[in-house]
């Protein structure tokens, strides 16, 4: 599994931040060469057309709104640019709206909003891809709503300290997929969680595969995976490790715990490896099946005490 290091990710950001401070035009059009001093202002000057936006290193108190187009948000070094606890329009520090977005080599922190779901990224139309990023410290990382058509791609990405079930709020999550076409999350980490599930989806299909799920250091946490209406695809390659602390430590994975709203029956499960942290050992089960949907569950390797599946 190449996920990029995250220590190696917090030690070029710390040590390249004293780069953009004397930087006053950090923000570069990869096509034409000219460089803004805030975000905002670069993706506004690509409106609705397309262009990329390199960013140099440093950490950055500041959001922005994408309103149209399609853009691409890079980091001129993986792992040399944070965003650090602004969120715009009480959403997150990025906004989403346009055609497509692609995000890349970026930190996103300490977003947190009034209604409990701060997120390093909202998207609200288009595609996203996000590669080689980092999203820690969060109520969430990436959040979407809802609409036809929607395709998100994750790659190489880690997810830390999200997740929340407090404040008589609904619960946040690490990612938080709404009704979109697809999700393909790949090659990713989540760990010590701060609530709700690492990864929910209402999406129709999904492909998840080759992820690290270590909920060891969770505190509070639900479902590995929470495919809450149901889904088609692909759940293969992923290690999965239950943690103590637990809300709910039921289920790794569940389909369809908020109504089924799409079939499971082409949905795979196979080649996966979970189990729990080291001295416990407890009655979970390995995939709750919410439906009468025929969900296909191949080969996995389990903890003994773990049930493969049961219908609920």
């Amino acid at each position: 599994m190449q996920i990029l290091s995250t220590s190696l990710l917090v030690s070029i950001a710390i040590a390249s931040t004293a780069l953009a401070q004397g930087n006053p035009a950090p923000f570069t059009l990869a096509e034409s060469g000219r460089a803004f001093g805030s975000l905002s202002d670069a993706l506004g000057a690509i409106g609705d057309g397309h262009g990329t936006v390199i960013v140099a290193p440093g950490t950055y108190h500041q959001c922005a709104v994408q309103q149209g187009g399609d853009i691409t948000i890079r980091a001129a070094t993986p792992g040399t640019v944070i965003f650090d606890g602004v969120p715009c329009e009480g959403k997150g520090a990025l906004v989403l709206r346009g055609r497509s977005s692609s995000v890349d080599g970026i930190i996103f922190q300490n977003i947190r909003v009034p209604d409990g779901n701060g997120a390093g990224i909202r998207l609200e139309s288009g595609n996203l891809t996000v590669r080689n990023s980092l999203f820690r410290n969060s109520e969430e990382g990436i959040l979407t709503g809802d609409y036809a058509g929607g395709q998100v791609v994750i790659d190489k990405s880690t997810f830390r300290h999200l997740g929340r079930c407090d404040r008589d709020l609904d619960c946040a999550h690490g990612i938080y997929i709404g009704r979109l076409a697809a999700l393909t999350v790949t090659n990713s980490r989540f760990d010590q969680g701060d609530g709700g599930h690492y990864l929910k989806t209402r999406t129709a299909r999904v492909t998840i595969i080759g992820n690290s799920f270590d909920d060891s250091g969770g505190q509070l946490t639900n479902y590995m995976i929470d495919l809450s209406n149901g889904a088609s695809g692909i759940i293969s390659g992923n290690e999965m490790v239950q943690g103590k602390d637990k809300d709910n430590w039921s289920a790794f994975i569940t389909v369809a715990p908020e109504g089924r709203e799409q079939s499971s029956a082409g949905l795979v499960i196979e080649g996966n490896k979970a189990g729990f942290v080291p001295g416990l050992a407890r009655g979970s089960t390995f995939v709750a099946n919410f439906t009468d949907d025929p969900v296909r569950i191949g080969a996995n390797d389990l903890a003994p005490s773990m049930k493969v599946k049961d219908r609920r």
